[in-house]
């Protein structure tokens, strides 16, 4: 995982409501235990067809786009709990998803797997949509420390919300346990505080 400040990027439109889980990655790919090669599944079933060959239609085979920002449409990420779709968009190299609404499950996989979920307003993701369509080079500057979107083509930005403790591991690239080690010290001197209180006898406490 590396470290997430600010990022300036080129778009990927993804205008699609209800995108479940199943679709970012189909089930018949889940038996891997290993996080690589995902990315290269990523939308598989729109992505090719059934001999293998690209969808020219679909927008991960348009040259035109690129970058590492997914807009998608309302309520992406739902369905089955799978951890894979979050490996997926990693693998495919995307560092933020913006949406107005993630199903909750895909939201805590993506943050536990270094991708920013950022939740905007219906009319804010209507104005990216918009500027993505009239110039594929539009970017969005993403600023996890002020939590702040920015849509270059326009200057319009928004607020977005995120659990401190999420937003403190990504600036960071810390996983669960690194920051649990990144506190060690602190967690071995309040163990210690309490050994002490413990070892004490009663009529000392």
């Amino acid at each position: 995982m590396n470290k997430f400040t600010t990022l300036t990027s080129t778009c990927v439109p993804l205008p699609l409501e209800n995108v479940d889980t199943d679709q970012i990655i189909p089930a018949r790919f889940l038996k891997a235990t290993s996080k690589e090669g995902f990315g290269d599944n990523l939308f598989r079933d729109w992505r090719y067809d059934k001999e293998g060959n690209p969808v020219a239609s679909f927008v991960l085979n348009n040259s035109e786009y690129g970058g590492q920002i997914l807009v998608a449409g309302k309520n992406f990420g739902s369905g089955s709990s799978r951890e894979h779709a979050a490996w997926a968009i990693a693998g495919y190299g995307f560092r933020v998803v913006v949406s107005s609404f993630f199903a909750d499950i895909f939201k805590s996989n993506s943050l536990n797997n270094g991708i920013l979920p950022a939740v905007v307003s219906p009319e804010f993701l209507a104005d990216i949509f918009e500027s993505i369509e009239a110039d594929s080079k539009t970017t969005l500057t993403v600023d996890l420390e002020k939590q702040l979107i920015t849509n270059n083509a326009d200057g319009r930005s928004e607020h977005f919300e995120i659990n401190p403790y999420k937003k403190d591991c990504l600036l960071n690239a810390l996983d669960d346990i690194d920051y649990l080690l990144s506190r060690k010290d602190k967690i071995e001197a309040y163990e210690a505080g309490r050994a002490a209180v413990w070892d004490s006898k009663p009529g000392d406490r």
